[in-house]
């Protein structure tokens, strides 16, 4: 027994005791037998009231653990989690809801934090029937994000309402690329093969005794062949690149030679536009973590973009440097490259598109110059693999500038071999 038993038993005793000196005249063994029955009363009220307060502790405690417990849970989710109660007031606006709603949600009414009709009237349907709802709505403003709501009763006493959204922006995205890719893709195909059919059944008819005729379809129709050859290529090009994007390179490159062997390759192109490639490049430049051949294909294609869009006659300006920089690998020693044009420039509109797939400022010059519309998108992904930043600058009739940053390689350590990676 513990110390409190004790206690019990010796109140009892006591008690019992002053019992039998008011019961003087009662027989001794009755005196004894009252003083335990006191004594027994007491431990049996001792330990009751020591149950009751073992019960009761654990339940409080409980209580108040679990919503404490369920908040910060719900605080956590990536989701967007909505509580209302039964007068249709905030109980809870988690993290992700906060982002999308704002602060300061909580015990406002939900029509003032949420503005979609629509989905007010699944909230307000689901807290009186106790049904659940789901909904698909879209947000515009400050930009277009497509949101699919569930609504659910999760309690009844106190009645809570649920409200969860999905975010289905980047799937959305993904299958509107998907479309634009398929028809862009479709149509450049489509009309130099057109173009090669239509001269296949003219040199098959009244053309096929001509032979000047003959000459010059069989030309035109050899650069529709090479500009399907090329759209087909880049389109192989950039399909590995993407499928490849989230591994990122793990060899050793060093960047001026890939430069260098860059502008060799596109020299004649130069030469034929009469324009002069200059490189500036320091005396000890880090070598860059990456993938040669990929890198290559980058510098390939901005050098050629900047002869074919440059000034006859003009300048293309390439220049490595190092600097300070932030990336997906965070802060640390960036290789950064300048390639630069004296040409009529890209209008300001027109920049934040330049990446995309097929998309051309001057289609007609673009494809009178063999471009596919795919270069700088096989540049932008091949610069997210390498963890890499793309910079573009450019002023109408002031040419255009633009600028790679990728990640220093680590230093090699003592003993260890470099590494090249290939395909």
């Amino acid at each position: 027994m513990d110390r409190k038993a004790w206690l019990a038993i010796s109140s009892g005793l006591v008690a019992g005791a002053f019992v039998s000196v008011w019961a003087g005249t009662l027989a001794p063994w009755l005196s004894l037998g009252l003083a335990l029955l006191c004594a027994l009363a007491a431990a049996l009220a001792g330990r009751r009231a020591r149950l009751e307060r073992a019960a009761s502790a654990p339940k409080a405690s409980l209580e108040q653990a679990q919503p404490a417990a369920a908040r910060d849970i719900l605080e956590h989710l990536a989701a967007p989690v909505l509580l209302i109660d039964a007068s249709g007031r905030v109980v809870l606006a988690n993290r992700a809801m906060r982002a999308v709603i704002g602060l300061d949600a909580e015990k406002k009414p939900v029509a003032a934090v949420l503005r979609t009709p629509s989905v007010l009237e699944a909230v307000e349907r689901t807290r009186i029937s106790g049904e659940p709802s789901s909904i698909a709505f879209t947000v515009h403003v400050p930009v277009e994000r497509h949101y699919e709501a569930h609504v659910a009763r999760v309690g009844n006493q106190p009645p809570l309402t649920a409200l969860l959204l999905y975010d289905l922006t980047a799937v959305r995205r993904a299958e509107e690329a998907r479309a634009d890719f398929v028809a862009n893709a479709s149509h450049e195909l489509r009309t130099p093969l057109a173009a090669v059919s239509g001269f296949i059944d003219t040199l098959k008819g009244h053309a096929k005794d001509d032979a000047e005729a003959r000459e010059k379809f069989l030309e035109i129709m050899s650069v529709e062949a090479g500009r399907m050859r090329r759209l087909i290529d880049d389109l192989l090009s950039l399909t590995r690149i993407e499928q490849n994007e989230h591994v990122p390179p793990s060899g050793r490159v060093d960047l001026e030679s890939v430069v260098r062997d860059a502008a060799a390759a596109l020299s004649p192109l130069a030469a034929a536009d009469n324009v002069e490639v200059s490189i500036e490049a320091p005396a000890a430049l880090p070598a860059v973590t990456g993938q040669r051949d990929e890198l290559i294909q980058l510098f390939q294609n901005l050098i050629h973009n900047a002869i074919k869009y440059g000034r006859r006659g003009g300048h293309v300006w390439l220049t490595l440097s190092t600097a300070a920089g932030q990336s997906r690998r965070g802060s640390g020693a960036m290789v950064t490259v300048s390639v630069k044009d004296d040409g009529e420039g890209i209008p300001r509109e027109a920049i934040p598109r330049l990446t995309e797939r097929f998309y051309r400022v001057d289609v007609k010059r673009s494809r009178e110059r063999g471009g596919t519309g795919l270069g700088l998108a096989i540049v932008k992904h091949i610069v997210s693999r390498h963890q890499g930043r793309l910079t573009i600058e450019s002023q109408p009739g002031q040419g255009s500038n633009f600028t790679v940053m990728l990640p220093a390689a680590p230093a090699e350590q003592a003993g260890t071999p470099a590494v090249t990676e290939a395909l």
